[in-house]
């Protein structure tokens, strides 16, 4: 997949106000007056620049529509302290999750021209394989599009298994649900600087499909390989972002020193005054990843029909050391079983 982003207004004219929201704590709507300027990928036509992405309904009753999961707040610490990490494949089943998203990461690389050199030479790469603000926009709109496939398909799943069975699912399928509804609103927030246009839209409709049916077979085959899976593909997450953090920071992204986070990501993530730049909303979605990333891995560990979920559950000691929501104990290659159980 080969995708541009059309020439457009500046980044830095980018700044969406809103007022009172009409489908969740963060999909608000913009006043009829205001002129929110866009750019596309491909070929959105010109004339809906003005016009809301993802508009609310006009509902003459309702002011606002509360989400069922509140994030948990994270410090600037917290976020600055999230690392690449690698968990070791141990068995046959980690080494087809492992070998599985290596090809997949190959084939999603040579597609769309990525290619990241070695530390220290990135101003050595010819203008095909550079990484402006435009390549990594369409990256991530299209690899958010697919990431929120794993969580429902999973909570699905485990959903209708448990009906079938009449009994508890112990705190499984919220977890899941949840973290689906989290890379949902990383693609909200990312759809908020750059509109998809048709080929964009075809793309991303293609891989869906086949995506969901893959993983939906694959689950259920086998939920363990499945969780480690996608406790590999997070951590390719934060290889992702951390690179972008850090072409950020080295000033190769220029446009991006001054650009804001669209109010649907302050709302979301409750962004704090002086922390809602561009580089700030990239380490909140990178720290997402490192929590997705851990808590896949920590459910691969476990016995996928028997233990509670440890996201989900309160401790009889809670002084030590568990699974929480937040990333203040972060592991980065999951828990053991022999910790939380």
């Amino acid at each position: 997949m080969n995708v541009t982003l059309r020439s457009t207004p500046c980044l830095r004219c980018v700044r969406i106000y809103t007022s009172a929201a009409a489908l969740g704590t963060a999909e608000l709507r913009l006043p009829l007056h205001s002129k929110t300027m866009k750019r596309y990928i491909t070929s959105t036509p010109q004339q809906t620049k003005i016009k809301e992405f993802f508009p609310p309904p006009e509902t003459p009753r309702i002011k606002e529509t509360d989400s069922s999961w509140v994030h948990p707040i994270y410090t600037e610490q917290q976020m600055r302290d999230v690392t690449i990490a690698h968990r070791q494949a141990k068995n046959w089943a980690d080494w087809i999750a492992l070998g599985t998203v290596r090809m997949l990461r190959w084939g999603m690389d040579t597609v769309t021209g990525y290619r990241h050199p070695p530390e220290g030479t990135e101003a050595a790469l010819t203008p095909r394989f550079a990484m402006t603000e435009k390549k990594w926009l369409t990256r991530f709109i299209f690899l958010e599009s697919i990431a929120g496939v794993p969580g429902m398909v999973g909570g699905m799943l485990r959903h209708l298994r448990s009906l079938r069975k009449m009994r508890r699912d112990n705190g499984w399928i919220e977890t899941l649900l949840e973290e689906a509804y989290n890379e949902r609103m990383h693609l909200l927030t990312f759809l908020k600087l750059a509109e998809p246009g048709w080929f964009m839209r075809l793309s991303v409709l293609g891989a869906q499909g086949v995506f969901f049916n893959a993983f939906f077979f694959s689950y259920l085959f086998s939920p363990r390989i499945c969780h480690r899976f996608v406790g590999y593909l997070e951590e390719e997450a934060v290889i992702t972002y951390t690179r972008a953090i850090n072409e950020l920071e080295a000033g190769r992204l220029p446009e991006w020193e001054t650009l804001e986070a669209p109010q649907i990501a302050i709302t979301y993530w409750q962004m704090p005054e002086g922390q809602r730049s561009m580089r700030d909303l990239l380490l909140y979605i990178r720290a997402d990843e490192a929590k997705h990333r851990e808590v896949n891995h920590t459910l691969s560990n476990l016995d996928q029909a028997q233990d509670p979920n440890p996201y989900a559950s309160k401790y009889k000691d809670p002084s030590k050391l568990h699974p929480t929501k937040a990333i203040d104990v972060l592991k980065p290659t999951g828990w053991e079983r022999k910790d939380v159980m």
